[in-house]
């Protein structure tokens, strides 16, 4: 019996993959759409018959990478139970991103990376911005179930924990894996066991 065939990826899919690999390796500014057609597999005309321009390419890079982050983490949080399980689930998805198989090592958010090389008040750095926005706001909520009646403690402990996240995260590219990560989680842990 034979396998059924997986549908051809479309040359729209085969250059956002290209562009994920060439733009975490190298940088978006040092990525030619040469070099990503060319890793693509797929002629010029197709990139601009699926993206407008350079600039569109990014933006969707950015949105694939925040979504590829919220999927690291729903998978985390379906195996916690409790809030504080919930909390440490985003610091686990963090994690498995400095834990990834890159083609060239760990070398940090390939979302801050990006919006680095973009000037201030692009659309990209707003992207991003949004995104940290969101992880914050999601240890906010599950801080907020676990120390219910205290309000202002949730909320600047979340903060502290967006903080720890994001330094953890730029030290633990430096170091090209999750070590700093997980040495952030046991921290936060410890927060939140003390009074």
């Amino acid at each position: 019996m034979s396998q059924p065939e997986t549908p051809p990826e479309s040359a729209r899919d085969r250059l956002l993959g290209a562009a994920r690999v060439l733009f975490y390796n190298d940088g978006i500014a040092a990525t030619g759409i040469d070099a990503i057609v060319k890793r693509a597999g797929v002629a010029k005309k197709s990139l601009y018959n699926n993206f407008e321009s350079k600039a569109e390419l990014v933006a969707t890079y950015i949105t694939v990478r925040h979504d590829e982050w919220l999927a690291l983490y729903a998978r985390r949080e379906q195996e916690a139970s409790g809030p504080k399980e919930k909390v440490l689930a985003v610091f686990r998805a963090y994690d498995d991103h400095a834990e990834f198989a890159y083609e060239r090592g760990f070398r940090g958010c390939g979302l801050l990376n990006a919006a680095a090389e973009l000037p201030a008040g692009a659309p990209g750095r707003h992207a991003v911005r949004g995104h940290k926005e969101q992880v914050e706001s999601i240890v906010t909520a599950h801080l907020l179930a676990l120390f219910t009646g205290d309000e202002a403690k949730a909320r600047l402990l979340a903060r502290h924990f967006s903080f720890l996240l994001e330094g953890a995260i730029s030290r633990a590219g430096l170091e090209g894996n999750g070590a700093c990560v997980r040495q952030a989680m046991a921290m936060a842990e410890a927060m939140m066991e003390a009074p």
